[in-house]
C-alpha cells in the first residue's frame, strides 16, 4: 500500500473508540441523560474484554462481557436519575471513579504481578472480497477486523433508526419535552433506561477495542483521554450520528499524524505531538459550540409531578 493508502487504513482504525464512545453518549443524552462516565466506563470494558479474552482463548466472549459491564453502568445511571432523581453529573464522576478503580482492580486480582506483560490474539481483519480491490482506498476501507465493520453499521442503523422511524422521533422527544412525550403514551423511564444501558455497551465496547485491536494487552493509561474527548465529540456532532462520525475522522486523523510525526523522527518533542490532538479539539469546540443544538432536556431529571417536567 502506499503512504496515502496506509494512513487511511490507520484513520479509520483509530476513529472505532472515538465514534463509539461517542454514540453512547449521544444515545442517552437524546433522551435527556448526559453521561460523564466515559473515561471510567471505557477503561472497566478495557480491562473486563482483556481479562476474559485471556482467561477464555475467546475474543468474542470479551467483547461481549465488557459490552455487558458497560450496560450495567449506563443502566445505573439511568436508574439513579431516573428512579432516585440524583444529579446526572454527581451520578457520572461517581461512576467514573467506581469503574475506573474496579477496572485496575479486577487487573490485579487475575493477573497480579508478572514478570512478562501477558497477551491475547489481537483481532484478526477481514477482508471483503471485490470491494477490497478498489484501487487506492479498497484495502483502507475494507481490509479490517469485525468492529470497525461493526462501528460502521451501528452509526447507519441509529442514524436510520432515528431519522426515518417513529420509535426514533419517539426517543428524541424524550429529550426535547419529557412531559409532552409523557402526555402522548411513550414511555419516558423505560427510553431513559434503554438508552442508557445501550448507550453504556457501546463505550465498554468501545474500551475493549483498545486492548483486542491496539495493543493485545491492558494498562491503566489505555484509554487515554479518548473518553473526555468523545463528550466534546458528541457536542461536536451535534448529537446526530452522521456529524459524529464526520467528527470522530477528524479527531482520529489528528492522532493518525501526531503518530507518524513521531515515528518518523521529525525534530520535534514528543510532547509537543502527543498534545496536538487535544489543541485541535478546542479549536474545533470554539466554532462548533456556535451552531451545535443540544436536547433541550439534556442533563435534567424527569418529575413526572412537576409543571415543568
Amino acid at each position: 500500500m502506499n503512504e496515502f493508502a496506509v494512513l487511511a487504513q490507520l484513520t479509520v482504525v483509530a476513529m472505532v473508540p472515538y465514534l463509539l464512545a461517542s454514540l453512547g453518549t449521544m444515545l442517552g443524552g437524546l433522551a435527556g441523560v448526559f453521561s460523564v462516565s466515559q473515561e471510567g466506563v471505557m477503561l472497566l470494558g478495557a480491562s473486563v474484554g482483556f481479562l476474559v479474552s485471556y482467561g477464555t482463548g475467546s475474543s468474542t466472549v470479551g467483547i461481549l462481557v465488557a459490552a455487558a459491564v458497560g450496560a450495567l453502568f449506563g443502566f445505573a445511571l439511568g436508574w439513579a436519575t431516573t428512579a432516585l432523581r440524583l444529579d446526572q453529573f454527581v451520578v457520572g464522576l461517581a461512576l467514573f471513579f467506581a469503574a475506573t478503580g474496579l477496572a485496575g482492580l479486577l487487573y490485579r486480582i487475575v493477573i497480579g504481578q508478572t514478570a512478562t506483560t501477558p497477551l491475547v490474539d489481537t483481532l484478526p481483519r477481514v477482508e471483503i472480497p471485490l470491494l477490497k480491490d478498489i484501487p487506492l482506498l479498497g484495502t483502507a476501507l475494507f481490509s479490517h477486523n469485525v468492529l470497525v465493520y461493526f462501528a460502521a453499521l451501528v452509526t447507519v442503523g441509529l442514524w436510520f433508526f432515528l431519522y426515518r422511524t417513529r420509535a426514533g422521533l419517539n426517543l428524541r422527544s424524550v429529550g426535547e419535552n419529557p412531559k409532552a412525550a409523557d402526555s402522548l403514551g411513550i414511555p419516558v423511564v423505560r427510553t431513559r433506561l434503554w438508552t442508557t444501558a445501550v448507550g453504556g455497551a457501546l463505550m465498554g465496547v468501545a474500551g475493549a477495542f483498545l486492548p483486542l485491536v491496539y495493543t493485545g494487552t491492558f494498562t491503566e493509561g489505555i484509554v487515554g483521554g479518548r473518553g473526555w474527548l468523545a463528550i466534546a465529540l458528541t457536542f461536536f456532532g451535534g448529537w446526530r450520528p452522521q456529524y459524529i462520525a464526520a467528527g470522530a475522522l477528524f479527531f482520529a486523523t489528528m492522532d493518525v499524524v501526531a503518530l507518524r510525526a513521531e515515528v518518523s523522527g521529525i525534530d520535534i518533542p514528543s510532547q509537543v505531538l502527543l498534545v496536538i490532538p487535544y489543541v485541535a479539539t478546542l479549536v474545533v469546540m470554539v466554532f462548533a459550540f456556535r451552531w451545535a443544538r443540544v436536547p433541550e432536556f439534556l442533563g435534567k431529571n424527569y418529575d413526572r409531578e412537576s409543571r415543568t417536567g
